[in-house]
């Protein structure tokens, strides 16, 4: 079992950002973190990196049953979602497999959460 899913997009970085957080939106998703790990690289050590954005999606309910199932699953959340420049207007898409990261959690109500959330997220990944 792979451990996210992604897609690429022939559109520019800030188009691609865009577009996957109207498509995370559609799908009950707010994205709560932005970090431009580009940007921290650069700042704490000093090293060029291609532009790579992690987007901490959160589906606020689903978000809510899980933590009423598993109160340490937070350590878990939110579900990352990256933006990744690999080359000119070729932005890689891709997004955490929930069912993947949860595996080793031994909860059956936690586990259909997570059915459910990646059934989300892959289609806000096929749709793009």
């Amino acid at each position: 079992m792979e451990y996210y899913f992604s897609k690429t997009l022939n559109a520019s970085f800030d188009e691609a950002i865009k577009i996957i957080t109207e498509a995370l939106k559609a799908e009950g998703f707010g994205v709560i973190t932005e970090i431009h790990m580009h940007e921290k690289l650069k700042e704490k050590l000093n090293v060029d990196f291609k532009r790579y954005t992690i987007l901490g999606a959160c589906n606020p309910p689903f978000a809510y049953k899980a933590l009423q199932a598993e109160d340490k699953i937070g350590t878990m959340l939110p579900c990352n979602v990256l933006v990744i420049e690999q080359g000119p207007n070729n932005i890689e898409i891709a997004a955490v497999n929930p069912i993947a990261s949860m595996v080793s959690i031994q909860n059956q109500e936690l586990e259909v959460i997570a059915i459910d959330i990646t059934e989300k997220l892959q289609k806000v990944i096929n749709l793009l």
